[in-house]
């Protein structure tokens, strides 16, 4: 590789001229070069805490959901039994969170023939339906559990509950 040397004329007073070493004019940024870069730096990471927020925010809203899973598996758990047709609903944590149980007798959807007659005081099917919503209601934060539940009949000498 070839390596050039530059010289500089140096005058010291005496009518010497002593050549020294030294570098070409050094050049650096521009100003609208450093402003072009910060207005680039400022995007990316615009670009990247809005990335962060929207992904925060699907976190929250999972664990939103998570929760009211939570809660109606433990509803369905607690009122799962009911042999009645009833309407029941409440809040929890403090209002955070809504629910409403709808209990009806299943109607089986298959054409009933005359032949198949049904026992009153026989074991039965009951429709659980269970709703459960949390901040303001939208479609995305609601989940809905439907379940069918087999009735008993009450024991001969036992009251219903």
């Amino acid at each position: 590789m070839n390596k050039t040397r530059l010289f500089i004329r140096t005058s010291r007073g005496n009518g010497i001229v002593a050549r020294t070493p030294g570098r070409a004019r050094q050049r650096g940024y521009t100003l609208i070069e450093i402003i072009v870069a910060f207005a680039i730096l400022a995007l990316g990471l615009t670009l990247l805490l809005g990335t962060l927020s929207g992904a925060t925010r699907q976190v929250r809203a999972a664990g939103d959901a998570g929760r009211a899973a939570l809660h109606a598996q433990s509803l369905l758990d607690e009122f799962g039994n009911l042999p009645q047709p009833q309407h029941r609903d409440g809040e929890l944590e403090q209002g955070r969170y809504r629910w409403r149980l709808d209990v009806e007798p299943w109607q089986d959807p298959s054409p009933r023939t005359a032949a198949s007659p049904t026992d009153p005081n026989g074991a039965h099917l009951v429709h659980l339906r269970l709703q459960v919503e949390w901040g303001d209601g939208t479609p995305a934060q609601r989940i809905e559990v439907t379940s069918l539940r087999l009735v008993l009949p009450p024991a001969e000498g036992v009251s219903a509950p």
